[in-house]
C-alpha cells in the first residue's frame, strides 16, 4: 500500500536561511524530533549521504535512516530516501521557493 501526500508551510524566514536547515544535515538536530548518531560522509548535504538518527520519546531508541538522492542548490530542492521503523519508507521530494525577501514556501512531498 502506498500513500502520497505534499504538505505545503509557509516559512517567516528567507528561501537561504531555509534552505540552509535543510541542506546542512548537522543542522538537523536544530528542527527535527531525533537525535543525529551520525553522518556520512560529514559536510552538506550530498548525493550518497547517509544520515542516521534515533528517536526521541515517546518511542524512543527507534532508529531513522535517511540517504541523500539528491541535491539541486540553485533550486532549492533535496531528495531523500527516509527509512523508518515497521517497514516503512518515505521519498521525500523538499523544494524551498522565495515568495518574497522575508518568506519561503516550503513544499514536502
Amino acid at each position: 500500500m502506498s500513500f502520497s501526500t505534499c504538505p505545503i508551510a509557509i516559512v517567516n524566514a528567507p528561501v537561504e536561511r531555509v534552505w540552509h536547515l535543510l541542506a546542512e544535515p548537522s543542522a538537523y538536530a536544530l528542527w527535527w524530533d531525533a537525535r543525529t548518531r551520525s553522518i556520512l560522509p560529514p559536510g552538506p548535504a550530498q548525493p550518497g549521504q547517509l544520515i542516521l538518527a534515533d528517536t526521541n520519546p515517546p518511542v524512543r531508541g527507534w532508529q531513522i535512516r535517511i540517504t541523500v538522492q539528491a541535491v539541486t542548490p540553485e533550486k532549492h530542492v533535496l531528495d531523500l530516501l527516509t527509512r523508518l521503523p515497521l517497514g516503512i519508507t518515505v521519498h521525500n521530494h523538499i523544494t524551498c521557493t522565495p515568495l518574497d525577501q522575508q518568506h519561503t514556501r516550503l513544499n514536502f512531498g
